[in-house]
């Protein structure tokens, strides 16, 4: 017996994913597909540009040459040093007694800067005294002696002439009387001994006191009361002194590479770390021609001259001169930009890779500043000849 199941049109269009229903459900899944698609390629175009995948257009920035004043200049360093520095000893040997000075002490001409003590100079001197007044004595009985044996001879010789007198006898008092003048002569040289050690002894005496051989100021005090002072070999330094301090001169060591373009007569200036700002003018008033060599360096010591009225200036300070070796009124100048270009770097292209836009790369460092240029380093001249135009 055959059995037949009738099934319902709507069962097959169920089965078949025919009804309306199911339309709709394909028609949404198509839909979420699409805007999944556009929304991947729209993150992955935001990177591609924002990455600057993109080449930057090139650009040129042009200036004009111009014509602008130029001064060439040789730097060179140095010692701020007063014109006449004197270093003042003792002549003689002994003992300090008094220092009448002090650093920074105003001195005259002939001051007494120190005094030693004289006692046993006092003593010599009075020891000479005695030697020449003894010496005089001597002379007194010599002279006497002499004048005896002259005497003697004279009737010797009157003697002789009528025939009462031996020749002997004669030739015994003439060389008495010789003998008597040989005497009277060294007793006198003994008081001019006698006197040149009494000289020197007052000179010793006057050279106990140490005086200022200049006008000027004391730089350096070394001498302390009861200090021994030994001048046999090499006398020890008392005192420094600066003739004047309103004129002042800065010792600068040129490089032997620059020497060529300095000569005597050029302005300079110069400054020094106790006044960062302000520059003071010099001039050139010689150079060396014997050169000093340190570390295998070369270079030859040139003396700036520098009022120094309103005493700002010390002694010593460290000074950085810029010597003007050529000025030219209107050089023609270029930007030194011009002359250093750079292109920028090729990047290589990593291509399309989709893991970015999901796990993007970590933050680039922040450029560097960029470093503004010494305002006498942002043009270059342009030169003929090795001259400036």
């Amino acid at each position: 017996m055959n059995m037949q199941s009738q099934i319902a049109p709507e069962d097959i269009s169920l089965a078949l994913g025919l009804d309306s229903h199911a339309r709709t459900r394909r028609l949404a899944r198509r839909l979420a597909y699409g805007a999944t698609a556009a929304l991947v390629l729209g993150a992955a175009a935001y990177w591609y540009y924002s990455s600057g995948a993109t080449a930057s257009a090139v650009t040129y920035d042009t200036t004009p040459v111009v014509a602008t004043p130029l001064t060439v200049t040789v730097i060179a360093t140095g010692t701020v040093q007063p014109t006449t520095q004197v270093d003042v000893s003792s002549e003689i040997s002994g003992v300090i007694r008094t220092v009448n000075v002090d650093n920074n002490s105003i001195v005259k001409k002939g001051d007494v800067l120190a005094a030693l003590d004289v006692k046993r100079l006092t003593a010599q001197l009075a020891r000479a005294t005695a030697s020449l007044a003894a010496s005089e004595a001597r002379l007194a009985d010599a002279k006497a002696t002499y004048e005896q044996r002259r005497l003697v001879l004279d009737r010797q010789t009157a003697l002789s002439k009528k025939g009462f007198a031996a020749t002997q006898d004669l030739d015994t008092a003439l060389a008495s009387r010789d003998s008597g003048a040989a005497a009277v002569a060294a007793a006198e040289a003994d008081i001019e001994v006698a006197k040149a050690d009494i000289a020197l002894q007052e000179i010793d005496i006057a050279k106990s006191n140490v005086v200022s051989p200049v006008d000027g100021i004391v730089l350096k005090r070394a001498a302390e009361p009861g200090q021994t002072v030994a001048s046999s070999l090499q006398a020890p330094v008392l005192f420094t002194l600066a003739e004047d301090l309103t004129r002042m001169q800065v010792e600068a060591n040129i490089d032997e590479a620059d020497i060529g373009a300095v000569k005597a007569g050029q302005e300079a200036q110069f400054t020094v770390d106790a006044y960062p700002g302000k520059p003071f003018p010099a001039k050139i008033e010689t150079l060396e021609f014997s050169p000093l060599t340190t570390d295998g360096v070369v270079t030859y010591k040139a003396i700036l001259t520098v009022d120094n009225s309103a005493l700002l200036l010390r002694p010593g300070m460290t000074a950085t001169a810029q010597i003007i070796v050529q000025k030219v009124a209107n050089a023609l100048a270029v930007p030194n930009a011009a002359l250093r270009y750079a292109p920028p770097q090729a990047k290589a292209d990593t291509g399309f890779d989709l893991s970015r836009i999901f796990f993007p790369r970590p933050p680039r460092a922040n450029a560097a500043p960029k470093r503004d240029t010494p305002a006498n380093a942002r043009n270059v001249w342009i030169l003929k000849a090795g001259r400036p135009q």
